[in-house]
């Protein structure tokens, strides 16, 4: 239940302090991240310019989009499971395989995308 007083915009810039945090540890903490946003950050610019439509350019710089959304989503994973146990146990396992999965069908949907968007 929230605290009296968090309502409308206090709790829209608290909220929002808590994402620029979390960005800011993703950034940090997770190699896999800031090698995603540093494709994002050449592909975005070049997504922009070579989609020919706003649904192309939308597609291209959102399938890149997705992928640093279930990147920050798989960190989060690995890092609860890496908190409540360091020793090995076949969940834990499946929990971070299953994250990195979805980490690869994003990938594969940025490269599917841009191959059906890019080449005639």
């Amino acid at each position: 239940m929230s605290k009296p007083g968090n309502t409308g915009l206090k709790r829209v810039i608290k909220a929002a302090g808590y994402s620029w945090a979390g960005l800011k540890a993703a950034f940090k903490h997770e190699a896999a991240f800031r090698q995603e946003l540093a494709l994002c950050l050449v592909l975005i610019p070049t997504g922009l310019w070579l989609g020919e439509s706003g649904i192309e350019r939308a597609l291209l710089v959102g399938s890149l989009l997705l992928v640093l959304i279930i990147e920050l989503l798989n960190s989060a994973i690995e890092a609860v499971v890496d908190r409540f146990g360091g020793e090995q146990h076949e969940l834990s396992g499946r929990a971070k395989d299953i994250g990195s999965a979805a980490v690869f069908i994003a990938l594969l949907n940025t490269v599917v995308v841009w191959v059906l968007l890019l080449i005639p």
